[in-house]
């Protein structure tokens, strides 16, 4: 941590992501009804939260519509069910994820109540993705880049790949821990790294993490003292695999008196507790731990929890090999 003192007060150009709604529905394949997305909502404007996350708008020529809750396509139609005309602060995100993704389901951002398109994307397809980018920017979006699985890759394909989309006009560009495997010091080397491509660029860094090794939170904070203005977080940690930051954790955390936690608790307690001890699995365990050890995509364990499994060990010397 570079400087303890950054911990102590508050920046106003940090913005808090909820994205409950989009990394949780890889938990339950996007089956939210709409009145736990209408009080997610609105406990989202309560806490004072910056974005809500509605979803992913992936494309139905890749996925069955059948096969997935309608928080797997987010139409604008779906999303003003829940909010209206969004009279609010709070801004609204969707994502796009390359490959699986066709940029002519957005509309122009005149028509539409989404204010952020958050592209993710793999390196080998930055091409692609800055094209989603331009597009969206070109529509009125704001745009994030969410560059995945970064601890795989070699320190220069990420300078190339940071040189590249810090030419295109997307607004933020994220740091994305996709197996959380992560240690803060890394986090804070890696954010050295990002950190000369934003100053050259003039962009803004974002932060998402996931919790494999219990480190979403530690790593979080640690991106937010080096400097990183975008935070994303889940409530109760709901995401894939061990899930994500805890926004009951990170709102306690900052200093900002626009955020209020005790929004988060209600929904939590009104809410999230019943979906966790009925619904699908998620949160830290040890075959996340294990995936999260060796750097390694978490499908594997999800799969070993699916299957209720109990031979940790076995399950370690089948990763292993």
């Amino acid at each position: 941590m570079k400087d303890i003192g950054k911990l102590l007060d508050y920046r106003k150009t940090i913005k808090v992501i909820d994205a409950t709604l989009r990394d949780g529905g890889l938990v339950n394949d996007f089956y939210f009804d709409d009145e736990f997305v209408k009080k997610l909502y609105q406990a989202n404007i309560d806490a004072g939260i910056d974005y809500m996350e509605v979803g992913y708008r992936a494309s139905k020529k890749v996925f069955d519509e059948t096969k997935f809750g309608k928080w797997k396509f987010s139409s604008d139609d779906h999303i003003r069910e829940i909010v209206g005309d969004n009279d609010t602060n709070l801004k609204l995100a969707i994502m796009a994820d390359i490959g699986r993704h066709d940029k002519n389901d957005f509309d122009q951002k005149a028509n539409s109540p989404v204010d952020l398109v958050r592209v993710a994307t793999y390196i080998h397809q930055m091409p692609e993705a800055i094209d989603m980018i331009e597009d969206a920017a070109n529509k009125g979006y704001e745009t994030s880049c969410n560059i995945m699985a970064i601890s795989t890759q070699q320190e220069n394909d990420i300078k190339v790949a940071l040189d590249m989309v810090g030419q295109s006009p997307v607004d933020c560009i994220y740091i994305v821990d996709s197996f959380g495997s992560l240690y803060p010091e890394q986090t804070a080397r890696i954010i050295d790294l990002y950190a000369e491509f934003a100053a050259k660029y003039n962009k803004t860094l974002g932060i998402h993490a996931h919790n494999n090794q219990q480190l979403a939170f530690a790593n979080t904070i640690e991106a937010c003292g080096d400097g990183v203005d975008w935070l994303d977080a889940t409530y109760m940690s709901m995401g894939r695999g061990a899930g994500n930051c805890a926004m009951e954790l990170l709102l306690g955390f900052l200093k900002n008196p626009k955020y209020n936690v005790q929004p988060v608790f209600k929904f939590i307690e009104d809410n999230m507790l019943t979906l966790k001890e009925n619904g699908p699995k998620w949160g830290y365990d040890l075959p996340y731990l294990m995936t999260g050890l060796l750097n390694q995509h978490p499908r594997t364990a999800i799969q070993f929890i699916k299957d209720n499994r109990s031979d940790i060990a076995d399950f370690y010397n089948e990763l292993m090999n």
